[in-house]
C-alpha cells in the first residue's frame, strides 16, 4: 500500500513538472502523462504491473468522462444546425480516409482484415484536443475554414463510439466476419441509445432539476457523477463499452438548460482520469522500440500526413474554395488522441500485436508533439502562397471595444436592423453562424464575424461584457434561447433585447433577463392602429 501511495505521488509530480515545461513549447499535456508513464515503469521497474487489469479499469474511465463532455458539446439542436458540416463533411472524411489506409495496409502490407480495420479507423481521426484549442485561442474559429474543421471534428467524435463498440465485438465474437460484426455493433449501439433516450433522458432531467433546486452544490455534483457512471455501467452491462453511456448521457444532459453548469463541474474529474489514462498508455511504452524504429516511426507519420491532407482536400475542393480546403485539409492530416484510445484497448482485447501496437502509438506521440507548431503555420503559409488574406477580420482587433452594439444574425431583420444602426450612428458588428449571411454582410461592406452566439469562446471573442447592447434578431425558438441562456449566465446588467414570432414563445422566454421582447406581429399591428389615427380622410 506505502508503495502505490509513493508511485502515485511521485507521477504527481513528474506529470506537474513535465507539463509546465511542454507548455511553454505549445506541446500537449497527453505527451506529458504518456512520459510519466514512460518514466515511473523504468523508474520502478514495474513492467510487471503493465498490464493490470484493475489499472486499465480505471484508465478507461478517463475516456468515459472524455466523452461525457463531448456529448454535451453535440447536442441534437447543434447537430441540426450544421448537418453539412458534421454529416456530409465529416462522414466522407472518415469513409474515404479510412477506405483509402484500409486498402494500403491490408494490400499494400499484407496484414489482415480486422488490424487493417483498425489501423485505418484510427488514422481517420485527427486530433480534437489539439485542432480545437488552437482554433479557439486564436479565433480562426470563427473563420470559414475554421467551421469546416470543427464540423469534421465533431462527426470523428461522434464515430468514436461506434469504433469503439466495433472493437468490443471484434474482441469477443472471434471467428465472425466483419461484415457480421458490423451489422451487430450497428443494431445494438440503436437498441441501447433508443433505450438511454427514451427512459433515461426522464430520469436525468428529474435528477438535475431536483438536486439543483436544492442549492447544494455537492448533491448536484453527486447526482451527474451517478449519471455519468450509471449510464456507463448500464451500456457494459448490456455488453457495449462504457464510453458509448456516458457520450449518450452528455447528449442529453446536452438539451436541458443544466448543460453549462455541468460541464464545467466535471471538468476536473474528466482532467483527472483522462491523465490517468495516458499515463496507462506511457506504461506500456518500450524505449527500444522506439530507438530501433524512429526512421520507420518518422516515416508513417509522414506518409499519414500526406495521404490525409490529399484526400480532405480533394473531398472539400469540390464544393468549397481552394484556400479554405488547403487550410482545412493541412489544419485535419494529423493523427488524433483517439488513435491511443483505439491502439491500446485493441492491443488489449488481442487484435493488434503488441509490437504493432507500440509502433503504432509512438506514431500518435511523434503526431501529437508535432502538430502544435505544424498547425500555427498554416494560415500564414496559406496566404504567403496566395497572396493574399482572409476576407473575415481577426477577432483579435475586437480586445478594444466598448459600448457597442452586438446584432445576432444578419437576415432580413438584421439588415434593416443595421440599417438603422448606420442612421444613428451606431457602433455595432454583427455575428451569424450562417457564411450565406456572413458573405452577404461583406459584401455589404459591415463588420461582421461567423460564429454561434451561445458558445462561451465566441461571447468572450465578442468582449458582450463591456457592449452596451445585443439584439438577437434569429427566428429558431431553440437557437434563441440557447444564446439568451448563454448571455445571461456569462455577463450582468445586459441590455438583452429579442425578436420573438408568437405569445407562446413569449412564454418559454419569461424565466430568462431579457429586457425587451419585441413582437413582429403586435408592432405591426401597433402601427396599422397609429397610421390610421394619423391619416388624413381625402
Amino acid at each position: 500500500m506505502e508503495n502505490i501511495i509513493l508511485y502515485v505521488i511521485v507521477a504527481l509530480g513528474i506529470s506537474i513538472v513535465l507539463n509546465l515545461i511542454l507548455k511553454r513549447f505549445g506541446v500537449s499535456q497527453i505527451i506529458g502523462y504518456i512520459l510519466t508513464g514512460t518514466i515511473i515503469v523504468y523508474a520502478f521497474d514495474l513492467k510487471a504491473y503493465n498490464n493490470s487489469h484493475s489499472l486499465e479499469i480505471i484508465g478507461e474511465f478517463g475516456i468515459v468522462f472524455l466523452m461525457f463532455t463531448i456529448g454535451l458539446e453535440i447536442s441534437l439542436a447543434k447537430m441540426n444546425t450544421m448537418k453539412r458540416e458534421i454529416f456530409g463533411n465529416g462522414l466522407l472524411q472518415v469513409g474515404v480516409t479510412a477506405f483509402v489506409i484500409y486498402l494500403i495496409t491490408h494490400y499494400g502490407f499484407d496484414y489482415g482484415v480486422k488490424t487493417s480495420l483498425i489501423i485505418a479507423l484510427a488514422f481517420a481521426l485527427s486530433s480534437t484536443a489539439v485542432v480545437l484549442s488552437y482554433l479557439k485561442s486564436s479565433k480562426e474559429i470563427y473563420k470559414p475554414y475554421g467551421q469546416l474543421s470543427t464540423g469534421i471534428l465533431v462527426f470523428q467524435d461522434i464515430a468514436v463510439i461506434p469504433i469503439l463498440i466495433l472493437i468490443g465485438f471484434l474482441t469477443t465474437e472471434g471467428d465472425e466476419s466483419v461484415v457480421t460484426i458490423l451489422g451487430h455493433t450497428l443494431m445494438s449501439a440503436i437498441i441501447v441509445i433508443g433505450l438511454l433516450f427514451i427512459v433515461g433522458k426522464r430520469v436525468m432531467t428529474w435528477m438535475l432539476h431536483f438536486s439543483a433546486s436544492s442549492e447544494l452544490d455537492e448533491l448536484f455534483m453527486g447526482s451527474v457523477l451517478f449519471i455519468v457512471v450509471a449510464a456507463s455501467m448500464l451500456a457494459h452491462y448490456m455488453g457495449f463499452t462504457y464510453s458509448l453511456g456516458a457520450f449518450v448521457a452528455g447528449m442529453i444532459i446536452a438539451e436541458t438548460k443544466y448543460h453549462h453548469k455541468v460541464e464545467s463541474d466535471i471538468a476536473p474529474f474528466k482532467d483527472l482520469l483522462l491523465g490517468t489514462f495516458f499515463v496507462v498508455v506511457g506504461m506500456k511504452i518500450d524505449v527500444l522500440v522506439l530507438l530501433n524504429n524512429v526512421a520507420l516511426i518518422i516515416g508513417i507519420f509522414l506518409a499519414v500526413l500526406v495521404i490525409k491532407s490529399v484526400l480532405i482536400y480533394l473531398l472539400l475542393r469540390t464544393y468549397a474554395p481552394h484556400r479554405r480546403s488547403l487550410k482545412t485539409a493541412l489544419a485535419l492530416s494529423q493523427v488524433g488522441e483517439f488513435s491511443f484510445v483505439i491502439f491500446a484497448l485493441a492491443s488489449m482485447g488481442g487484435i493488434l500485436d503488441a509490437e504493432l501496437a507500440q509502433l503504432l502509438v509512438l506514431v500518435v506521440i511523434l503526431s501529437m508533439v508535432v502538430t502544435p507548431f505544424f498547425i500555427t503555420r498554416i494560415s500564414p503559409f496559406v496566404e504567403y502562397m496566395s497572396g493574399r488574406k482572409d476576407d473575415l477580420a481577426d477577432m483579435s482587433s475586437l480586445s478594444s471595444k466598448k459600448d457597442h452594439v452586438i446584432v445576432c444574425g444578419y437576415g432580413v431583420v438584421g439588415k434593416f436592423v443595421a440599417q438603422y444602426l448606420d442612421e444613428l450612428g451606431a457602433s455595432y458588428m454583427i455575428v451569424d453562424n450562417s457564411p450565406k449571411h456572413v458573405n452577404e454582410a461583406i459584401r455589404d461592406k459591415r463588420e461582421v464575424y461567423l460564429g454561434d452566439m451561445s458558445k462561451r469562446q465566441i461571447l468572450d471573442a465578442m468582449h458582450v461584457q463591456d457592449c452596451s447592447s445585443v439584439i438577437v434578431t434569429l427566428d429558431n425558438p431553440e437557437k434563441k434561447r440557447l444564446i439568451c441562456e448563454a448571455i445571461a449566465q456569462n455577463t450582468k446588467d445586459i441590455n438583452l433585447i429579442v425578436k420573438i414570432i408568437s405569445l407562446e414563445e413569449r412564454e418559454k422566454l419569461q424565466d430568462l433577463p431579457i429586457n425587451v421582447m419585441i413582437d413582429g406581429k403586435e408592432e405591426v399591428a401597433r402601427i396599422l392602429v397609429e397610421r390610421m389615427v394619423s391619416c388624413k380622410l381625402g
